[in-house]
């Protein structure tokens, strides 16, 4: 049984699915790739048990075969060979595959495909359709908020409530959060879930950045993303999300608007002086002037820098872990953004001084305490 494909575009498509693929699975057949061919399509599959993806394309190929090839010799081998015509020999009684380049003949050894784990078929209970560019920037804009610890599991995705011409993506690790509002989105159904960020990592590499449709389907159990030629399959967390409403500030009567850039420079230059290991650094704010200040005490350095900006309420000095706040500053794209806060002790509120059309964004992030204050 053979199938002749371009080595760019086959090395492509595996690529695209291989982050399913992990190191050391629990069964060997998971470090394949399921190669389907039926009537002229190639099927790539590739899954872990928890997240499978696959994505189809043409090729030219007589008979319809199944094999599970060995994903790393497969990719390494292609990405050896220049661009050209490569032929796939597959004896399925054997589970052997030869490649034919213009160069030589390699040899392989799959697995039978009927050894590769079941794929889970969508008989989901809800569907809605989503702008591809639109669940893309949402996952982006959530997905660095979410935590690591395994041990709140909840926290480790992100949160997705649909309502019946909304949805909203909220992702925090008990230290910062962001929640993305969508309007342009019409779920029609109100329920919620929380997406596994390994699906989410692949969702937000793959996906169109554009206008075209991607269909999710869900169940208890799992959600189901289709968009162009690619399918994804991801379990759901199975874990209740903490009331995230309930930690944001609503009366905020401290305003700050100033230059994002700016202020993104200013605190990746101080931060280089505060101290490695809890990263604060303070932020004065006193009518139209921010100071912002780190020291190691430990180690004698310190730093402090000035900026212009435009502050209505009392003055104030907040403390702030400077990764999680570099991070904020540099997943907002406006020119300006607002701060709002409250009390030193309270979490302070980044916005966007604009919103992307049908989109309302915040972030928040907790503060640190400063020594002296009570």
């Amino acid at each position: 049984m053979k199938f002749i494909v371009n080595t760019n575009q086959l090395l492509n498509k595996l690529q695209s699915v291989s982050g399913t693929i992990v190191s050391k699975p629990v069964i060997p057949i998971l470090d394949h790739f399921l190669f389907d061919i039926t009537d002229k399509k190639l099927t790539i599959t590739g899954t872990d048990l928890e997240t499978t993806m696959s994505t189809t394309m043409d090729v030219q190929s007589e008979e319809n075969v199944r094999i599970a090839v060995p994903s790393k010799m497969c990719i390494d081998t292609l990405k050896a060979l220049p661009n050209q015509p490569v032929t796939f020999t597959i004896s399925p009684d054997k589970n052997a595959i030869e490649l034919k380049s213009e160069f030589g003949r390699y040899k392989l050894i799959g697995q039978n495909a009927d050894d590769y784990p079941k794929i889970p078929e969508s008989n989901a209970e809800n569907s809605f359709n989503i702008p591809s560019g639109v669940l893309s920037s949402s996952i982006a804009q959530t997905i660095f908020s979410s935590g690591n610890d395994e041990l709140r599991l909840s926290l480790t995705g992100v949160y997705v409530q649909l309502f019946k011409d909304n949805a909203v993506f909220v992702a925090t690790d008990a230290n910062r959060l962001v929640k993305v509002e969508r309007t342009d989105v019409t779920p029609g159904v109100e329920t919620s879930f929380i997406l596994p960020k390994k699906a989410l990592n692949l969702l937000k590499s793959n996906l169109p950045q554009d206008d075209s449709t991607t269909q999710v389907d869900f169940n208890e159990s799992n959600a189901f993303f289709s968009f162009g030629d690619v399918s994804l399959v991801c379990r759901l967390i199975d874990e209740r999300y903490p009331d995230y409403r309930a930690v944001i500030p609503e009366e905020n009567p401290n305003k700050l608007t100033i230059n994002r850039t700016d202020f993104l420079n200013s605190v990746k230059r101080i931060s280089i002086f505060g101290n490695k290991t809890t990263n604060q650094i303070n932020i004065k704010i006193t009518g139209s002037e921010l100071t912002i200040h780190a020291e190691d005490i430990d180690l004698s350095n310190e730093a402090v820098e000035r900026l212009g900006c435009d502050y209505s309420g009392e003055d104030m000095e907040i403390g702030f872990n400077s990764r999680l706040l570099i991070e904020m500053l540099q997943n907002l794209s406006t020119p300006n953004i607002i701060i709002e806060l409250s009390s030193p002790s309270r979490a302070g509120i980044i916005l966007p001084s604009e919103n992307v059309d049908n989109e309302n964004l915040l972030m928040l992030l907790m503060p640190m305490m400063i020594a002296g204050n009570s």
